[in-house]
């Protein structure tokens, strides 16, 4: 595979990882992710962002560099905008091949790089408002954009192109293959990875919304030809699509508009509970309001987050289990709090057998998120017609308060 060229003298380097590995170690990819370094030249070459050796992408780097007229042992410069192991674990072996190369990051990012990598020679510390000039005209200028996702993170512009290198900011699950470009996709594929867009924003960087906003408001003052994040598309074209897109995910927990839709999460062990979804589920869709329906432990949580994230209203369906929630639905719910699942419409319902117990535990973790909560309807075993009338109603009452 050849190097992707974007303009005279930049080029994407990328790899796409097919594995049944999870990303970060939790989140599947059964459509893979791609890992992207940008090789820029001037007089001197730096490569932006690196990989760890995972699947096969450093011999995939290695061939693409090769096809650029260059090689890791041929670097001047390794600028870091992120310290994540997955742009970076390759730092090691690099620096045996390329003992002079200077690697380049904030001194958040610097200090990671000595006390994560052991590496202590040839570093420099980089704020916003620093440059890098390669010479032949072409000057990197580097801004800090802290926690998008981590607190060292920076990105870097390139002042003669525009280009944007944003490692994981404007990041996407799915690997490219040969097509690189936006404008190279069609309309189903970008159908495509605007799905595994919002899902990559929901399991990694809903967390931190409020500094995404921060870090898109201060780019605003940069012209922008290229988006070249470090997953995912490269956006040269429209590059404006993935910044809206990105602007709409980030307000979905900062007060921001949510879609009008509802996210029924719910799991059964005897089908007592299920019975009552069918029932609310009846009563949204009398109402013409979209629920999307998804069973947990069925269903992977990132794939649960993705929908949950954007939608308006949530109903969370579980029975008690062991004086406490189904333990599926306790992992989802520590994971709304750890992503600040906050401003949503909320019904939650469940059997028990012998004992309640489920809606305690329910109402103590979803305290911090300050749901605007229909009661909890609960009942023992098998639900009764009235039982099922009565959680028929509570859909449609949720619907009603989702369409407004």
């Amino acid at each position: 595979m050849k190097a992707s060229i974007i303009t005279d003298g930049v080029a994407a380097i990328h790899a796409d990882i097919k594995t049944t590995d999870r990303f970060e170690g939790i989140w599947p990819i059964p459509d893979g992710v791609s890992l992207n370094s940008y090789l820029v030249k001037g007089e001197k070459t730096a490569l932006i962002d690196l990989a760890k050796d995972w699947n096969g992408s450093i011999e995939s780097f290695e061939e693409q560099l090769s096809s650029a007229g260059t090689s890791f042992e041929k670097i001047d410069y390794l600028i870091l905008n992120h310290l994540e192991p997955d742009h970076t674990a390759f730092i090691i072996e690099m620096r045996k091949r390329n003992p002079s190369v200077q690697i380049i990051s904030t001194a958040k990012g610097i200090a990671l790089v000595k006390n994560f990598f052991k590496i202590t020679e040839n570093l420099r510390e980089v704020k916003t408002g620093d440059i890098l000039d390669l010479g032949a005209g072409r000057v990197l200028a580097f801004v800090e954009a802290p926690n998008v996702h981590w607190p060292e993170t920076m990105v870097t512009y390139d002042t003669k192109d525009k280009i944007l290198f944003c490692c994981d900011a404007f990041g996407s699950y799915g690997s490219l293959g040969e097509k690189v470009f936006d404008d190279e996709f069609s309309e189903e594929e970008h159908k495509f990875f605007e799905n595994e867009s919002l899902r990559y924003y929901a399991n990694i960087v809903a967390s931190f919304s409020t500094f995404v906003l921060k870090a898109i408001e201060k780019l605003s003052a940069f012209e922008i030809k290229v988006i070249a994040p470090s997953h995912g598309i490269i956006w040269r074209k429209n590059p404006e699509a993935i910044v809206e897109r990105y602007t709409k995910y980030a307000g979905y927990n900062t007060g921001g508009n949510l879609e009008k839709e509802i996210c029924v999460i719910w799991g059964s062990m005897y089908g007592y509970t299920k019975a009552g979804v069918d029932a609310v589920l009846e009563g949204i869709r009398e109402e013409g309001v979209k629920a999307v329906v998804h069973r947990i432990p069925d269903t992977d949580s990132s794939y649960v987050l993705a929908d949950a994230y954007k939608a308006a209203g949530l109903v969370l369906a579980m029975p008690t289990y062991e004086y406490k929630m189904f333990p599926p639905m306790a992992h989802v719910l520590d994971l709304f709090e750890r992503k600040h699942f906050t401003g949503k419409k909320t019904l939650r319902i469940g059997s028990w057998g012998w004992v309640g117990g489920a809606k305690k535990e329910y109402d103590e973790m979803t305290a911090p998120l300050k749901w605007e909560q229909m009661p909890s309807y609960e009942w023992q075993g098998v639900p009764s017609q009235e039982d099922l009338a009565a959680l028929k109603e509570c859909g449609k009452a949720l619907a009603k308060s989702i369409k407004g």
